[in-house]
């Protein structure tokens, strides 16, 4: 027996529309590539948004053709999210960290029509011209006065959308209808496309919205250093303007200085990016002595964050939310904020809960298996492979049916190939990636227990543990090591510092130190490209 009760499809730019008129007071701020600060409200945004959906008619796109992005976060970048999916195209927004020959397959998998770019990629775009498929349009984001010098055919975005009318017919989709295209960074093998949908967006910006609700409230000012560029900024630009909290877009400028002001001078409560980033704000928090005003909340995700992380900014009065989540899933699938009980806890029993990452968010289910696909109890003390399912999941890769069929398990849940323990309260631990995991003589050890000990170090400003080949033991465990400044702590240190928390069979052998760690496309350290590099370093014990 079925209710009786409306239904209307989940539509991505009813959020817009509803944001323009129930939220007035809601903003998009930007620092754009020109050079200065952008200012638009939501009701200016779904205006734009409107004209840019007619121009993108204009030149022929239509309903599931695909409309590419290489850009920083800003509001032309936040109006082409909705414009475009809005008028039924599919919003691929592509990494410009990715290497040329990436960006060139991922462009010609999706069959980009038209591809939108910030000047600042203008140098990408050209090295990029003679491959890029023949007739496509390319528009750079700016305005006519700052159009870049090319001798390539470029529209200009501002001239694009100009004379078109503001109000546009948006048309009632399929909820199902592809909405937005996301590639994986592709460490290895070729990148793999998640094709979200107007149904997985919306639910995903409303569970979003439930789960970290302190961060996102009408009035809060939310700094999303997470790129708008992989992985929809975590879905901000959809939870963000249905609850009324206003953006700060901080386009290309993310160092710790740079980031600092803009937080200060917009009194930013809330932001979120990678830990890559916040080491560069703690430095510049510790440099000048204070928070920006207004800072409240961090949401940290990508990669783990270290425990020293976690209480340097809890002790300066800046809430962890430590959160966890894939490309796959939409991205967001857990969340670290603590219950009011577990606010009654010790100190160092909060940190212990923070440093984990998180429980799950409202429609997104995790399970442990070992290896046989028998599922682990949620002890706290299992560890098996993560695997998830929900509506914000993919079920299957776009157009890509060999890793599909590699991704799932006979019951269709996803494998996130992360090795992960669940407590009994329900938070998760990623142990490792299963690729980064260190089997030594027939026992796994963990990179990232070791990394987290080792970054609370005042002499280590970063680090990264690898395995490297042992003739005994397989795999040994090899330091990397970033300084603060010039002293160098001793192995002896470090091995003092870990047999705290570790046995000694999981300490690394060797330690060496390196001016800077290699980063991914998506801001987290390249143990492939550590691997590669150390692949010939002989260990104390091993020569």
């Amino acid at each position: 027996m079925h209710g009786m009760m409306m239904n209307q499809p989940l539509s991505i730019i009813e959020i817009l529309r509803y944001a323009a008129g129930a939220h007035p007071g809601g903003e998009i701020v930007s620092v754009r590539t020109e050079g200065d600060i952008h200012r638009e409200s939501y009701a200016e945004a779904y205006a734009r948004s409107g004209q840019l959906a007619h121009a993108l008619a204009g030149l022929g796109i239509g309903e599931g053709d695909r409309v590419a992005t290489l850009a920083w976060n800003g509001y032309r970048h936040f109006e082409l999210y909705y414009g475009v999916s809005g008028m039924g195209a599919v919003c691929h927004t592509i990494n410009p960290r990715l290497s040329a020959e990436q960006m060139l397959y991922i462009i010609g998998h999706a069959e980009d029509k038209v591809l939108f770019f910030d000047v600042t990629f203008t140098p990408i775009i050209e090295g990029l011209a003679e491959h890029l498929p023949p007739g496509m349009t390319l528009v750079a984001m700016t305005d006519r006065a700052h159009m870049p010098d090319s001798t390539l055919d470029l529209m200009c975005y501002e001239d694009l959308i100009a004379d078109q009318p503001a109000e546009y017919d948006w048309p009632d989709l399929d909820e199902e209808a592809a909405a937005a295209l996301c590639y994986t960074s592709g460490t290895t093998g070729n990148p793999k496309g998640a094709l979200y949908t107007h149904r997985s967006t919306v639910l995903h910006a409303m569970t979003v919205a439930i789960g970290l609700s302190k961060s996102l409230t009408e009035g809060a000012r939310v700094l999303p250093v997470v790129p708008l560029f992989h992985v929809n900024a975590w879905g901000l630009p959809y939870a963000a303007p249905l609850t009324g909290a206003s953006l700060v877009m901080p386009g290309p400028k993310l160092d710790g200085p740079s980031l600092f002001d803009l937080m200060d001078s917009e009194r930013v409560t809330s932001a979120w990016g990678v830990p890559t980033v916040w080491l560069g704000l703690r430095g510049e928090i510790d440099k000048r002595g204070k928070n920006p005003d207004g800072f409240a909340q961090v949401v940290i995700g990508g990669s783990a964050a270290a425990r020293s992380m976690i209480e340097g900014f809890e002790k300066s009065g800046v809430e962890v939310c430590h959160a966890w989540g894939m490309t796959e899933m939409s991205p967001v699938g857990t969340h670290g904020l603590l219950s009011a009980p577990m606010k009654e806890l010790s100190w160092d029993d909060q940190m212990a809960l923070k440093a984990k990452q998180g429980r799950r968010l409202y429609g997104v289910e995790l399970k442990i298996v070992d290896d046989a696909g028998n599922r682990l109890p949620h002890d706290g003390k299992a560890a098996g492979e993560l695997f998830v399912r929900g509506n914000t999941v993919i079920s299957g890769y776009f157009a890509n049916p060999e890793a599909t069929e590699k991704a799932f398990d006979d019951d269709g849940w996803f494998g996130t190939g992360d090795v992960a323990s669940i407590d009994a309260q329900g938070f998760l631990v990623i142990q490792d990636r299963t690729k980064d995991l260190i089997k030594s003589g027939g026992e796994w050890i963990s990179s990232i227990d070791i990394e987290n000990i080792v970054m609370a170090h005042p002499k280590v400003a970063s680090c990264a543990v690898i395995a490297v080949p042992h003739p005994k033991w397989d795999e040994r465990p090899l330091l990397v090591v970033v300084l603060e400044g010039d002293d160098k702590p001793t192995l002896e240190e470090i091995h003092e510092m870990l047999l705290e928390h570790l046995a000694k069979w999981q300490l690394p052998d060797d330690m060496v130190f390196a001016d800077e760690l290699p980063l991914t496309a998506t801001g987290k350290v390249s143990k492939l490209t550590l691997r590669q590099t150390y692949a010939d370093h002989t260990l104390p014990d091993a020569g």
